[in-house]
Order: C-alpha cells, then structure tokens, then sequence
C-alpha cells in the first residue's frame, strides 16, 4: 500500500481533502491524540518522512499522494489531457510509494463534496472510493462534522495494493465506475 517496514507511519494516517481544508486543519489542533499537519506545499517524500515519525494515534494532513494522478484522471475526462498523461501519472507515484517517498492515507476525508465541479465528484466518491468505499468518507466542510468523523472512522478493509488498481485508472468512467465491477476490482 506504498508502505514498507521501514517507513510505514505508525499512526492512521487521514489526508482532508475538498472545501475550505486549510481552516479545517487548523481547527483541529485541541483534539487529544491526534497530530494536524498542513502538508500540501511540502515535498511527498519529506511529508512521507513526517507522517512516519509521528507518534500520536492520529495523523490529519491536507497532502494527497494522489494529487497528480486525481488531475489527470478529471482532466482526461473533462477532455483538456493529452494522451498518456494519466499513465505517466499513475507510473510517477508508483515509484514514489515503492521508494517510500510517499504514504498512501489510511483514510480520505472529503470536506463539502457536493459543492465539487462534477468529475472532481466522480473522482472521490467514485474512481476512488470504489477501491475501498469505506476508506473515502465525505463530510460537510464545517469543523464539528469533520470532529465527528474522525471520532467515528469506520473499521474496515485497507485500501487495495495501488500498484494493482492505479493502472487500469483510465477505465474508470465517471457515472460508470463500480457498475460492472466488485469494488476493489
């Protein structure tokens, strides 16, 4: 899942994503047990590094390991890609999770979906949450929703090895995807 031995963060690790995430982050900073890190401008493999040296129970970041690959799955479907984008994409952050120079989250928590441009919708709560719909929870952008959310993370199975569903990403139609397929196919 991105994680070897030697740099698989010891805490659940929740990347927050979506509406209004740098003053959610910052809203968090009284909750026991839990370390908020604003993340989203630092390099992946040295936000890798801090995620993997917390040591609170719970680790929330504003850095998508999925970022590049997220832009280039929308913008191949909103028709503004050139070919081969997604791929190189996808191939990118592949070798970042083998090097450990990324962290797949345990959890996505997705602030204010419905106020998402439509293929940002079908990325989170489709393309992605279709591998492990547990693991990708929406949550109105409002700080005691996303407090409770956390609380509250369900139990669940993990995210499926990336390197086994990241590549067949381009097949991945919005208001398709999860029709056809077992999730985690």
């Amino acid at each position: 899942m991105g994680r070897t031995p030697g740099n698989a963060p010891r805490s659940t690790v929740v990347a927050l994503v979506g509406a209004d995430r740098e003053r959610l982050l910052a809203g968090l900073d009284d909750l026991p047990a839990l370390l908020a890190l604003s993340l989203r401008e630092t390099d992946p493999a040295v936000a890798a590094h801090l995620l993997s040296g917390a040591r609170t129970p719970y680790v929330v970041h504003d850095a998508d390991p999925l970022e590049h690959v997220a832009a280039a799955w929308v913008e191949l479907y909103d028709e503004r890609s050139t070919l081969g984008v997604l791929e190189a994409e996808v191939e990118d952050v592949l070798g970042r999770f083998a090097a450990g120079e990324a962290v797949m989250p345990d959890y996505y928590v997705v602030a204010g979906p419905q106020d998402l441009p439509g293929t940002w919708k079908h990325w989170w709560l489709g393309a992605l949450a279709h591998r492990a719909p547990e693991r990708v929870l929406p949550v109105e952008p409002t700080l005691p929703a996303l407090r409770a959310q956390l609380k509250s993370l369900p139990a669940s199975r993990s995210w499926p090895e990336p390197a086994d569903w990241l590549p067949r990403l381009p097949f991945d139609v919005p208001d398709r995807v999860g029709l056809h397929d077992p999730p985690g196919a």
